[in-house]
C-alpha cells in the first residue's frame, strides 16, 4: 500500500461526476479528507470484521468481494473494475465491514471518510439516492451470484462467471483472465478441479480457448445454453 497524488485524470472524472449532485464547497470537504492509495495485487482494501470507516472509490484496477464464513471457506461475492464507487453499503450498514475487498491487480483506490460522506448525503437527496442506488448495485450482483450458486449445477455456474466476466469485468470475449483457478472455484463455489476439468473439456470442444492467462469465448451461444439449463 503506497500513498499516491490525486491529480490525475480519473479523480477529476469522480469530481465531475460528484458535481452533477453536490456543491464545489461539499466536493471540497470530501477532498480534503480523503486519501488516495495504491495497492499491489493481493493487499487487502476493505478487511471483513473492521470498522466500516471509508467508502472506497476505485479509480484503476480490478478488485473481488470476499467473504470468509466460520469455517475459514473463502467466497468470492462479486468482481469490480474501475471506475466503480464500492463499499457503498457501509453508509447504510454501520457496523463492521460485511466482506473484504481485495486487489485482483494492482489498483488505484481513494477513501473518503464515511462520515463526512454522511453528513453531505443529509443536505442533499439526489446525491443520497446516487450512493444508494451504488450500494444496491453491489448487492444485486451478489445474489444473482448466490442464486446461481444455489440452482445451478457446477458447468451451469461456471459458464455464468465467463459470462460476467466478458459482458460486466473486460466488455469482451476475449481478455487476460487476471483471477487464479482457484479465485474461479471460490467465485462458482465449486472444486478447483471442476473448473480445471470444465474449461478443459470446454477447450476440446471448441465453446473457449486458453493460452497461458488469456481466455476467449468462441461460441458465446453455447455458453448461453450452458447457464440457462444449469
Amino acid at each position: 500500500m503506497t500513498l499516491i497524488n490525486k491529480d490525475t485524470p480519473e479523480y477529476n472524472w469522480l469530481k465531475r461526476v460528484s458535481l452533477q449532485f453536490i456543491s464545489e464547497k461539499d466536493f471540497e470537504k470530501i477532498d480534503k479528507t480523503s486519501v488516495k492509495l495504491h495497492f499491489k495485487k493481493g493487499e487487502t482494501i476493505l478487511k471483513q470484521g473492521g470498522l466500516s470507516t471509508h467508502i472506497v472509490y476505485l479509480e484503476s484496477g480490478l478488485v473481488k468481494f470476499n467473504y470468509e464464513n466460520e469455517s475459514n471457506k473463502n467466497l468470492i461475492l462479486t468482481i469490480v473494475a474501475s471506475p466503480k464507487i464500492l463499499g457503498g453499503a457501509n453508509l447504510f450498514y454501520k457496523d463492521n465491514n460485511l466482506f473484504s475487498i481485495i486487489a485482483i491487480e494492482d489498483c488505484d483506490v481513494i477513501l473518503i471518510d464515511a462520515n463526512v460522506l454522511l453528513g453531505i448525503m443529509t443536505d442533499n437527496a439526489r446525491f443520497s439516492i446516487m450512493l444508494f442506488q451504488v450500494a444496491s448495485e453491489m448487492f444485486k450482483k451478489s445474489v444473482i451470484n448466490f442464486v446461481s450458486l444455489a440452482h445451478k449445477q457446477k458447468e451451469g455456474r461456471i459458464a455464468d462467471i465467463l459470462l460476467y466476466l466478458a459482458n460486466e469485468v473486460y466488455h469482451n470475449q476475449s481478455f487476460t483472465l487476471a483471477l487464479k483457478r482457484k479465485e474461479l472455484a471460490e467465485f462458482a463455489g465449486c472444486s478447483t478441479e471442476n473448473v480445471i476439468m470444465t474449461l478443459s473439456r470446454w477447450q476440446t470442444e471448441g465453446i473457449i480457448k486458453m493460452e497461458g492467462k488469456q481466455l476467449s469465448i468462441l461460441d458465446i451461444e453455447r455458453v448461453k445454453h450452458i447457464s440457462r439449463i444449469g
